[in-house]
């Protein structure tokens, strides 16, 4: 809207300097009036000045060149200073709607570090004695896996930043407070971030601290996944009751009952044990560690980074023998990571926030959620994807499994060379992204789609089996 008007009014104001509107204006002018001597005057075609610095167009080039002319007595085809001016806001607001429609028509990337470069640059420009008497808050779940990960983003701010306050406010998630049901069933995205969001939209809280693996591909309007936090370990463990002697996925007895809610890691254990009997798992980390001690369970499958970061030693057993390997489990796109969401009109935030943004981890997630975007992936939908950046290359692997057993896991992976050294963070995305949803349509030329709508179709509680509550 602004856009047309500004439109309008150049087109106006570049018109009024035309040669028909210059004579109209002599028309009306005394052919007495002598023009101040230094007068500079625009001409769309040769004219003849009195004592003045004429500027001609350039018959070829189209540059401009001065030249004096000798007095006569013509009419001078005249226009004011001000044409030149008109004629660049003409050039100006046209290119504003061009810029406009552009950004508008074209589809947007991954929302992770969504901002311009522009924001980008200011933030670090602008990065210089921001903590002093700021008070940050932060949004956060009330689980304590999700007040230590908030806890530990304090820390850092007030690290980094001396005289700023940090709050913490601790909120209830729809997937919080839902522990009756599986998350498949429960269905929908951002089960637990949708009230942090909220927040952010309306100005009570400043960033939302969040595991990745939980936030949604596509964020609310205005808001960015702006920081992506060195990564922990992004493996997927077996825990086993206190006291057990097991330490290991191979030691598990025939038909063992295994706790698990996602539907990612009942669908691959599935194919190297589908003996295993799976039940349904919800609650925070405590809460399943003691439904496990309390007998219900002879193993349950959890994040390593939660247990490593809530001081759960004790359940990563020497060697980490209990610690899955990815090539069997490939873990959630992001699991392991934490990201910090805010508001893309806050460049003083983002500012402050930067230093904790890891770029080696940022590539990598950004590749995994772009993949699981392109898929329009969720707690329905049994896909895995994990990125590896090393020794200047790439990798992305993904899989997508059948909620019913149909068929066979589909995998696929590629390899590209990589660096990020000394380039905008811009172009580091896209090429990041680039290849997870190059992954993605490999999957999907496979045949996974037909996987991904029997998902969505039959969101039931297990993997190809009736699984049970607990």
């Amino acid at each position: 809207m602004f856009g047309s008007v500004a439109l309008t009014f150049g087109i106006v104001l570049g018109l009024s300097s035309s040669e028909f509107s210059t004579a109209g204006w002599a028309i009306t002018s005394s052919t007495t009036t002598t023009p101040p001597a230094t007068a500079v005057f625009i001409h769309s075609t040769p004219a003849k000045i009195s004592n003045t610095a004429q500027w001609t167009p350039h018959s070829e080039s189209g540059s401009v060149q001065a030249h004096h002319s000798h007095a006569t007595s013509d009419v001078p085809l005249r226009t004011p200073l001000w044409g030149l001016p008109a004629f660049g806001i003409l050039l100006t607001t046209g290119w504003m709607v061009f810029n406009s429609w552009m950004k508008h028509s074209q589809p947007k990337a991954c929302h992770f570090v969504d901002l311009e470069s522009a924001t980008w640059t200011a933030a670090s420009s602008t990065g210089q004695n921001l903590g002093a008497g700021k008070t940050i808050r932060i949004a956060t779940r009330k689980s304590p896996l999700a007040m230590w990960q908030a806890e530990f983003i304090q820390s850092e701010l007030e690290r980094l930043w001396p005289g700023v306050t940090v709050e913490l406010q601790p909120m209830s998630t729809k997937g919080d407070k839902i522990l009756d049901s599986p998350l498949a069933k429960v269905g929908g995205k951002g089960l637990f971030v949708k009230e942090l969001e909220n927040a952010l939209l309306e100005r009570r809280s400043d960033i939302a601290v969040h595991s990745t693996k939980d936030v949604p591909m596509d964020l609310p309007e205005g808001l960015v996944l702006g920081i992506i936090c060195k990564r922990h370990d992004p493996c997927d463990a077996i825990v086993f009751p206190k006291g057990s002697t097991l330490t290991s996925l191979d030691d598990l007895p025939q038909g063992a009952r295994v706790g698990t809610s996602s539907l990612r890691r009942q669908c691959q254990l599935l194919l190297k044990r589908p003996d295993l009997k799976f039940l349904e798992l919800r609650g925070n980390v405590n809460t399943r560690l003691a439904k496990l001690d309390s007998g219900d369970y002879d193993a349950i499958i959890l994040a390593a980074a939660g247990l490593k970061r809530l001081g759960f030693n004790d359940r990563v057993l020497p060697n980490e023998t209990n610690i899955i390997d990815p090539n069997l489990m490939l873990p959630a796109a992001g699991q392991g990571a934490l990201s910090i969401e805010l508001r893309m009109d806050d460049p003083d935030m983002m500012a402050m926030l930067m230093p904790l943004h890891h770029i080696p981890d940022a590539v990598t997630v950004c590749c995994e959620r772009a993949m699981n975007r392109r898929l329009n992936g969720g707690c329905q939908v049994p896909i895995s994807g994990f990125a590896v950046l090393k020794d200047g290359a790439l990798r992305m692997e993904a899989r997508v499994g059948s909620v019913t057993g149909s068929g066979p896991l589909i995998i696929k992976d590629k390899t590209i060379p990589f660096h990020y050294d000394g380039r905008p963070w811009a172009d580091v995305q896209k090429e990041a992204e680039a290849l997870g949803v190059e992954v993605a349509d490999q999957l999907l030329k496979a045949g996974a789609q037909a996987y991904l709508d029997e998902a969505y179709d039959k969101q039931d509680v297990g993997v190809g089996f009736a699984a049970t509550q607990a």
